[in-house]
């Protein structure tokens, strides 16, 4: 288990006034010798401690959308809707844990500062859904994650109009499957 380190007291500390953020994202992934292997890009919100939407438009449209009970992954293209329980979901990912609770971050993170607005978050143990996290923030704001996920890959994610003023509340994160022609699995019953 991570200890309470300074880094860490820091790292909350950049996260606390960020009750609520908005804005767009771009995402690439790196394979090996650098070359990006894929992008994405579309809008994102949050709403801490348990609240995160991701809705991919381009290349293919997909939302991810969790609440404190669950997160769902609805995939437009492919008319499919997924649902799991969030609770003894180790595997969160990098926008929930920080978006997630304080205790957490504390006990399954090692953190440390690497400038004065980075910082790199290891998980310990192998059931994480990644194994180093790096978030970069510009005043209030996250700006960039760089992630290096279970496999080896990188992936790094870009914050763009970032909005911190329009507040959001737990509504804005409500999903049902849009149609009966949705193919809907629920991996919770």
């Amino acid at each position: 288990m991570a200890e309470d380190t300074a880094a860490t007291d820091q790292l909350l500390a950049r996260l606390k006034p960020i009750g609520y953020m908005q804005g767009e994202f771009s995402q690439r992934q790196y394979g090996d010798g650098g070359a990006v292997l894929a992008e994405s890009s579309g809008s994102f919100k949050l709403l801490r401690p348990f609240f995160f939407s991701w809705n991919i438009r381009s290349p293919d449209q997909q939302l991810i959308v969790a609440n404190a009970e669950y997160l769902w992954h609805y995939d437009i293209d492919l008319q499919t809707a997924t649902r799991r329980p969030v609770v003894g979901n180790v595997e969160a990912s990098p926008l929930q844990i920080l978006g997630g609770d304080e205790s957490a971050l504390r006990e399954q993170y090692a953190v440390t500062q690497d400038s004065e607005d980075t910082f790199t978050l290891i998980p310990s143990g192998q059931a994480h859904g990644f194994r180093k996290l790096s978030v970069t923030f510009a005043a209030d704001a996250i700006k960039q994650m760089d992630i290096i996920d279970k496999l080896g890959q990188r992936v790094v994610v870009d914050f763009s109009g970032v909005d911190t003023r329009t507040r959001l509340t737990s509504s804005d994160f409500e999903f049902t499957p849009p149609s009966e022609d949705v193919d809907t699995f629920y991996y919770d019953e």
